[in-house]
């Protein structure tokens, strides 16, 4: 059973999306928020379903908040969103591999960029610096690459 205070130092854990939106690159875990719950609410579900970790509402904390924009894409494909991301310090059970993911404890100094998308090296060591960062990416025709991006600190998400 691994807890908060018994990760690995300097550890982060990362998804391996198996199949899906984002297929077969590294990001955190989450997805669409259901009618009558809360962006909390859905990101504990998503938690636990991508990973079997539980978390409490008191242990997740805010870090981040994302908008993403995909021109080239019909926006009925739903690639254009809003994303909130949380940080979960303290949770029980243990990472496991699901149908959707494939959890991967890494360490941050070596966090696989280059099998992420293209945002996540801009905003994820901010956060990882304690830092919380409101922040807008527009991708290029290839859906990969950013065209566009304004980032900045906050102290507060409204």
């Amino acid at each position: 059973m691994f807890s908060g205070e018994e990760k690995p130092s300097r550890q982060i854990l990362l998804g391996f999306k198996k199949m899906g939106f984002g297929k077969g690159k590294f990001n955190g875990f989450g997805g669409k928020v259901r009618d009558n719950e809360t962006v909390e609410e859905a990101a504990l579900r998503e938690l636990q379903e991508e990973t079997g970790i539980r978390a409490l509402p008191d242990d997740i904390r805010k870090v981040a908040e994302l908008e993403f924009e995909f021109p080239s894409v019909p926006k009925e494909n739903g690639w254009d969103q809003r994303v909130h991301v949380f940080l979960v310090e303290k949770w029980e059970g243990e990472a496991s591999e699901t149908e959707e993911m494939r959890p991967v404890w890494i360490n941050i100094d070596n966090i696989p960029f280059e099998k992420m998308w293209a945002d996540d090296k801009h905003w994820l060591p901010l956060v990882l610096q304690e830092k919380q960062v409101k922040a807008n990416f527009v991708f290029k025709e290839d859906n990969e690459s950013i065209e566009n991006m304004d980032l900045e600190e906050t102290k507060t998400f409204n």
